[in-house]
C-alpha cells in the first residue's frame, strides 16, 4: 500500500487534483486533493468529484478482496 501512497503522492505533486485509493482490504478510500491532508473514509457508499468535476458520482456498493 506505501507504494500505491508514494505514486498518489507523484501524481499530485504532477498537478493532479482529486485521487481515490480504493483499498478493499481495509474497507476504506483514501481521497487526496490538491494541497490539503489525505482523508480516509470507511465504507463510503458514494464519492463526488467535488469541485474538479461538479457532476460526477461515483456509487461504491460493496468492496471486495481476492487474496
Amino acid at each position: 500500500m506505501a507504494t500505491l501512497q508514494a505514486k498518489m503522492q507523484e501524481y499530485l505533486d504532477s498537478g493532479v487534483r482529486l485521487g481515490w485509493l480504493f483499498n478493499p482490504q481495509d474497507q476504506q478510500v483514501e481521497i487526496y486533493r490538491q494541497g490539503r491532508m489525505k482523508e480516509v473514509r470507511f465504507l463510503p457508499t458514494e464519492l463526488s468529484g467535488e469541485e474538479v468535476l461538479p457532476e460526477f458520482r461515483l456509487k461504491v456498493e460493496q468492496f471486495e478482496f481476492s487474496a
